[in-house]
């Protein structure tokens, strides 16, 4: 199961920015008006990185602060170009509820996706650069995001938001960024990577405020997957009171490890969350 959930992934990294084959025609850009794109300097990780950035509809007519969603793989969340299997239609979906946020997206590596998304090297799949990677988010593209925009920079009005390794990626970011990160939409988390370095950190954490919002399928070919959710889910109730309602994790029956699973659940992760 591990195996299939890496070749997902490897094929992912890889196709992503050249989805069209010579047997099917381009694709048409359908990332909205309300989407642009800039690059950044990440000395972090000594190299550029392209930004996505969405923009409510009334930004440009009001003067008010909005809170950010950080969320992974941007190639996949606006347009269905430069989408892997199809987008999570985000710019879309955040029209649609008049939604007054904006969200950054932060364009995978390629080549360098696993290394910069997981946490920890894997004895076969290395990997391990997630350090650097949330490094460049919260010291380098959130200053610039906050000076540039019109953001409500605390930690309850900052989330990050991430599918597969970017689930695993925002995990730990709450884990180590609790002070930046109060929200987090964490979907089919590839736990299964550094399980077990995974664990041990959360048991170092004495409490946890962070609001969560998990989501998986049952049918995503890691038989592991809904158990190491389960586990890591309980480890965080041990640490805070469930009263709070802090925790909401959704199984979806019958969901696939894919955009579908993950674009079905976007708005409602978002209204919970915020």
């Amino acid at each position: 199961m591990l195996l299939f959930i890496f070749l997902f992934v490897a094929t992912e990294k890889t196709i992503a920015q050249n989805p069209s084959t010579k047997d099917e025609p381009p694709k048409q850009s359908t990332a909205s008006k309300q989407v642009s794109t800039f690059t950044i300097e990440a000395p972090q990780l000594n190299t550029t990185k392209k930004i996505w950035l969405y923009l409510p509809k009334n930004y440009n007519s009001t003067k008010k602060k909005y809170p950010v969603i950080y969320m992974h793989d941007a190639q996949n969340l606006f347009d269905a170009k430069t989408s892997f299997v199809g987008e999570w239609n985000v710019d879309e979906k955040l029209d649609s509820l008049n939604a007054q946020v904006i969200v950054v997206g932060i364009e995978h590596g390629n080549e360098k996706r696993m290394a910069e998304l997981t946490p920890y090297k894997h004895p076969k799949y290395a990997g391990g650069d997630a350090d650097k990677y949330l490094d460049f988010i919260v010291k380098t593209l959130k200053l610039e995001i906050d000076a540039k925009y019109r953001t409500k920079t605390n930690a309850k009005n900052t989330a990050i938001m991430g599918s597969s390794l970017g689930g695993l990626v925002s995990y730990y970011a709450i884990l180590k960024y609790p002070d930046v990160f109060g929200k987090a939409g964490i979907f089919s988390p590839s736990f299964w990577f550094n399980r077990k370095e995974i664990i041990e950190l959360t048991n170092t954490i004495p409490t946890m405020k962070t609001k969560i919002y998990f989501l998986c399928g049952d049918n995503e070919g890691d038989a592991d997957m809904i158990t190491d959710l389960n586990q890591i889910d309980n480890l965080i109730s041990e640490k805070r009171c469930e009263c709070k309602n802090l925790t909401k994790k959704t199984i979806v029956k019958g969901g696939q490890h894919n955009e579908k699973l993950w674009r079905d659940g976007f708005v409602d992760a978002y209204l919970w969350l915020f």
